[in-house]
């Protein structure tokens, strides 16, 4: 049954990440399992990757677990559970001897080295030895992320992966309402199915402030009182810079912002000091006393906030999601093609280096002025591209039994925009196959593109899916099936170009010299079970969420 398979992947993971008395938290994204791990030297990375539920590991703020969609949301409660009676029985954890023939996490300095091969070294040759390589690529890469301004990024991506499968359900049931006002069907049942469709869009502001301020360590509810502002209909009634507010205006990047203003001012009530004001004893002698916090911060925080919010920060973030919505839409009706051929090029360079995470509440500034998003389609060419670019792989390496049993593995995962055992286990290591998979998509990207510039607008209605996971999202300008075969148009020429390109020229001569022969047949030992498509490819990091999100080709995870 689906509820003991899903029980026996947790059973199979918890003694392998230490125990329940080595997590400190336990959540999930899309797509990974999130744990806080006390003690690291516990965890066992090779054991992890070689289980067959689980599609790779990345760590980075947590312990990330790569499941896939749906999977993940069914065996975390199991996890949890389990991890709740273990905890009551097991000893505490006992540090792990290190034994002298364990391979290390690579440090940055060995992952230069380790990612960096000289121009003569021969390519790695089977699926262990490029999970080797793909991991040191990572951990070079991500501590080059360590910036505050990617930091910052990572924790906004935070605040909106929580908000992803509500966004999905609503956008999907959303597609069915206008499919059935369309057709003409049920029409008593279409106002309920709006009501359910957009009841959750017209209160995110209010789940945004919440998130925010628990992200940014203030009160969470205090920080959605404050959003909830931004929603209230009798805004309508308050005049600012000339003109009467209305309700929603600043969206998601008002009550942002709202929330963020919320944490400062509740810090200064509670400690005196108005963060990233120093620690003077000026404004010490102002915080407000132990004995009347719990009546004076919250309503200091909601009444200095809302001010400012009302008089403020509405009026401002209302012109820049405006100023954002127009910018996308005179970007894609001017320069489509040109925008979709640079935007699915560069999007999985953008997520190795973290900056794809300032994309998300553009994302949802978008659907929530227009229903739809207009850049993640494009954005999903990306893994499309890099799906043809490991079938070409595969066909081109006929005799590397290794690499071909991780392809063949990881592809159904990359068909729903899981991409990341196939980025950082085959492309990324072996280099010319990761630019040909950029140069797939950037071809996909312009296709749709230029349909945008054409006039058929291609959205969606959520973030978090791509590759085919994001059909039942699609929406447009157009009817509903002019839409979905433009965005499966794209993702042909993705798959089309990203193989075409990988097979001719994605090998030089002498790597297929080095690549194309029986890894099995050699004499050095290899362990079946990490030819699976937990082969040791770590997936690249994450808001959610998302992302990738993207979490990888798709936004969260």
């Amino acid at each position: 049954m689906p509820e003991d398979k899903n029980r026996a992947t947790a059973a199979a993971i918890l003694p392998l990440v230490g125990g329940a008395r080595n997590l400190t938290s336990i959540a999930h994204c899309m797509t990974r399992l999130r744990l806080g791990i006390q003690d690291r030297s516990l965890v066992q990375d090779e054991a992890l990757k070689a289980l067959p539920a689980v599609l790779g590991v990345v760590e980075d703020d947590t312990y990330q677990i790569v499941l896939g969609p749906g999977t993940v949301a069914r065996v975390t409660p199991e996890f949890e559970r389990l991890a709740e009676q273990a905890r009551s029985t097991e000893p505490p954890p006992e540090p792990k001897a290190v034994a002298p023939a364990a391979d290390p996490e690579p440090t940055p300095e060995a992952a230069a080295s380790l990612a960096t091969a000289p121009p003569g070294a021969a390519p790695p040759a089977t699926a262990e030895e490029l999970a080797a390589q793909g991991a040191a690529l990572k951990a070079r890469q991500k501590s080059r992320n360590a910036t505050p301004v990617k930091l910052f990024l990572r924790r906004i991506a935070n605040i909106f992966v929580p908000l992803i499968p509500a966004l999905i359900g609503c956008g999907i049931v959303a597609g069915i309402n206008g499919l059935l006002t369309n057709l003409g069907w049920l029409p008593s049942v279409v106002p309920a199915l709006a009501a359910i469709a957009s009841g959750f869009m017209s209160l995110i502001a209010v789940f945004v402030g919440y998130n925010t301020a628990k992200e940014f360590g203030g009160t969470p509810i205090l920080g959605g009182a404050v959003a909830a502002i931004i929603v209230f209909p009798g805004i309508s009634h308050v005049t600012a810079f000339g003109q009467k507010l209305a309700p929603g205006q600043g969206g998601v990047l008002g009550a942002l912002a709202a929330a963020l203003l919320a944490v400062r001012v509740e810090k200064w009530c509670r400690n005196g000091v108005f963060p990233g004001r120093g620690n003077s004893r000026a404004w010490g002698r102002v915080r407000v006393p132990e004995a009347l916090d719990v009546l004076l911060t919250p309503t200091l925080t909601v009444l200095v906030t809302g001010l400012v919010t009302i008089f403020g920060l509405m009026f401002v973030a209302g012109e820049v999601s405006t100023a954002i919505g127009s910018f996308a839409g005179w970007l894609l009706a001017h320069g489509g093609a040109f925008a979709g051929f640079v935007l699915g090029g560069l999007f999985l360079p953008l997520v190795m280096l973290g900056l794809h995470q300032a994309l998300i509440p553009i994302h949802t500034t978008l659907i929530e002025q227009q229903g739809y998003t207009v850049l993640l389609p494009i954005l999903a060419m990306a893994g499309a591209g890099q799906v043809g670019a490991a079938l070409a792989v595969y066909l081109r390496l006929p005799r590397n039994r290794s690499i071909r049993t991780t392809i063949k593995s990881a592809l159904p995962a990359g068909f729903l925009g899981v991409g990341e055992p196939l980025i950082y286990g085959v492309s990324l290591p072996l280099g010319r196959p990761f630019i040909t998979a950029c140069l797939g998509g950037a071809f996909g990207g312009g296709f749709v593109g230029l349909f945008n510039q054409l006039g058929d607008t291609v959205g969606s209605t959520a973030i978090g899916p791509s590759g085919w996971a994001l059909f039942p999202l699609v929406k447009g300008n157009q009817s509903f099936t002019t839409t979905l075969v433009v965005y499966a148009l794209g993702l042909a020429v993705g798959y089309l170009t990203g193989f075409l390109a990988t097979y001719f020229f994605g090998f030089s001569r002498q790597m297929r010299t080095d690549l194309n022969h029986d890894t099995h047949d050699s004499d050095t030992p290899r362990n079946p079970g990490t030819t699976t498509p937990a082969a040791g490819t770590p997936p690249a990091p994450a808001p959610s969420g998302t992302p990738t999100h993207p979490e990888g080709v798709h936004i969260p995870g």
